[in-house]
Parts: C-alpha cells; structure tokens; sequence
C-alpha cells in the first residue's frame, strides 16, 4: 500500500513499526528454537550436532554416513566420530546396505525416535492446533514466508562461510 493510500506518513510510521515488531519477533523466535533444541540435546546426552543428526534420521528412516557427512557439513572422520558416539549412546545402528553390501546405512534406534517425538510432540500437537485457526489463505502466506526466510538463510550461510576467518573455529 502506498502512503498516499495508507494515511500519509503517520501510516508509514505504523508499517515501519510493525515491520520492526515482526523482526523482533522473528529473532525472538528463532532464540526460543535454539533454546528449546538446546534442552532437547541435553535431554538425550548429545550435543547439537548429534542432535541435527537424529533429525535428519527421524525424517529420512535411513541415511548413509556420506548423506549425513553432506548435510551436517562433516568431514568423513568427524562423521564417523558422530556415529561411534551415538550408537554408544545406543541412539543409532548401522548396517551393511541391502541394496549394496559395501555401503552402510544408518538408522535411528525406535527407542530414541520414541524420546525425540516425546520431547518434540507436544510443540508438533500445539503448532498444528495453532495453525488450525488460519484460514487456507493465511496459511498459504505464512508457508511462503517461511519457504522465503529458509532460502534467505541458507544463501546467507553461503556469504558468511566465505568471509576472511570463517573457517576458524574460537574457543
């Protein structure tokens, strides 16, 4: 809406104000999101890693370790590392690939699924009582939102691994 539409400057005010809400909020959110997968982790004796691990395993069923090695951003030795400490931890099996015996694929154990959707399942039943009173069009814009916020990350991701020192993990 432009501002003549909109009231003039005083409606611009407003906008901007609610523009900057959102952005509040939206940190505000994603810190709520790392806090609560925080206590997840520590729940489970992982760290966040591991947990991201089991997060692609709870959605995928079963993974090779060059699967997870991608889409954690792990070398193959820090994925081995992972693995030995999580099926010690009695969270993960691996077995040889049915459909090729040289590869391995790795599973989470049914008793860890059962925590994580313990832990994760009240949120999953709460967001989708939450989401059940918007309407099919609101629903639709909040979905490209975040379709948009996601790809906005991840290009971001890209930037910032590029940048002078990124490489280099502080203590």
């Amino acid at each position: 809406m432009s501002r003549e539409k909109s009231g003039g400057s005083g409606a611009a005010r407003q906008d901007s104000a609610l523009r900057a809400e959102l952005g509040e909020e939206i940190q505000a959110g994603q810190a709520a999101v790392d806090a609560f997968d925080e206590a997840v982790a520590l729940c489970l004796g992982v760290n966040r890693t591991d947990l991201r691990c089991l997060e692609i395993l709870a959605r995928e069923g079963s993974v090779t370790p060059s699967v997870l090695g991608a889409g954690l951003g792990l070398t193959t030795g820090s994925v081995t590392a992972m693995l030995d400490r999580l099926e010690r931890a009695g969270h993960l099996t691996r077995s040889p690939d049915p459909g090729d015996r040289r590869k391995v694929v790795v599973r989470a154990t049914p008793e860890v699924l059962a925590r994580v959707a313990e832990l994760y399942g009240p949120i999953v039943e709460r967001g989708g009582r939450m989401i059940a009173g918007y309407s099919d069009e609101e629903v639709r814009v909040v979905l490209g939102f975040l379709r948009g916020s996601r790809a906005l990350y991840e290009a971001e991701i890209e930037r910032v691994r590029g940048l002078p020192g990124a490489g280099r993990r502080r203590v």
